[in-house]
């Protein structure tokens, strides 16, 4: 029977104190801050994508593959067409949202990236941080652009961890022609792969 080595405790805690020593309480929190706000702006922004899909469909829907992306439908209509009105709201307001994130964080990184008392590491990892949340909007910016050049009036395009969720506003549900044609805008913009790319409608 194999036998695990028990962990030495002592040489752990020595060596934590070592590099505590070493790198200073100060400058760990901002290591550590940077870290987290990072993590918690794609969070943020992967949640948004989920409470989207969320919000188009009635409970109980969930993901199918087509294409190799996770699709999903979401039809929000009523006899008194407000629903029009709800998914443009919709829209505005998740832009806005997408937005107030990425400015905050970017504010945060940036504060870390002047702090004369941060370690280089520190700074690196906030610049590394700032650079992908700019890259990210600069490849939404281009997708949405496509997508609605594409003949669709509204999309939002969310890039998080080397995945996009895009979400459409359709008359109808997407063809397989349409939802081949975001998946290639998206590879060519971001070189998202289609098997990362999850399509959500928002039909009006």
């Amino acid at each position: 029977m194999l036998k695990l080595k028990k962990p030495d405790t002592a040489l752990i805690v020595s060596k934590t104190k070592d590099f505590m020593k070493k790198v200073g309480k100060r400058n760990l929190v901002i290591i550590l801050s940077v870290l987290v706000i990072g993590g918690a702006v794609w969070l943020n922004i992967a949640l948004f994508s989920e409470g989207a899909k969320q919000t188009g469909g009635q409970a109980g829907d969930s993901d199918a593959v087509q294409g190799g992306a996770g699709f999903v439908e979401g039809v929000d209509t009523d006899a008194d067409g407000d629903a029009v009105n709800e998914i443009d709201s919709f829209f505005a307001s998740a832009q806005v949202e997408r937005q107030r994130s990425r400015d905050e964080a970017i504010e945060v990184l940036q504060l870390v990236v002047e702090n004369p008392e941060a370690l280089d590491e520190s700074k690196s990892v906030a610049m590394s941080e700032i650079t992908k949340i700019a890259n990210a909007i600069d490849d939404e910016g281009k997708i949405e652009n496509l997508v609605t050049a594409k003949g669709f009036e509204k999309c939002i395009a969310v890039i998080s961890d080397a995945k996009c969720n895009v979400i459409v506003k359709t008359a109808s549900a997407l063809l397989p022609n349409q939802v081949a044609q975001i998946q290639e805008i998206v590879y060519e913009q971001a070189g998202i792969l289609p098997s990362n790319v999850k399509i959500i409608e928002k039909v009006a």
